[in-house]
């Protein structure tokens, strides 16, 4: 069965358009095809101060993954990516890469370290504005 998985994706280190250009290979490549893809965003960094500016984009992804499989999979691109630590106790920092499960399919999972739909996301711009610019 084929599944519809929104994913959003952010970088403030590095080259970060290549970051997520990059990155979008890498799920269609691992997860399953990208069928849309948002615009790249500019955006201040959310819950921590940073001198650097993230570059933030939303991708609507096809996959016949289930959601932990879909997390296990994000979790080594952004490995694979440099990222050396997720974000924990809220804290968040710099990253190369961040990606995020946002929506799959209408599925809610409420499990410890797997949250859909996102539980923050609609409190994000840099969220919401490409997600509602690639949903119409």
């Amino acid at each position: 069965m084929i599944h519809q998985v929104f994913i959003g994706l952010g970088s403030n280190l590095g080259d970060k358009v290549w970051n997520l250009q990059e990155t979008i290979r890498l799920i269609s490549e691992r997860v399953g095809a990208v069928v849309r893809q948002s615009s790249f965003l500019e955006t201040e960094p959310w819950g921590f101060e940073s001198e650097n500016t993230f570059v933030n984009a939303v991708v609507c992804c096809e996959t016949e993954k289930t959601p932990r499989e879909v997390l296990v999979l994000t979790q080594q691109i952004e490995r694979d990516m440099g990222r050396t630590r997720k974000s924990s106790s809220g804290g968040y920092s710099d990253r190369p890469i961040d990606i995020d499960i946002l929506l799959y399919d209408n599925l809610t999972v409420d499990e410890p370290d797997l949250k859909i739909p996102h539980p923050l996301m609609h409190q994000r711009d840099f969220v919401m504005i490409p997600l509602e610019e690639i949903r119409k």
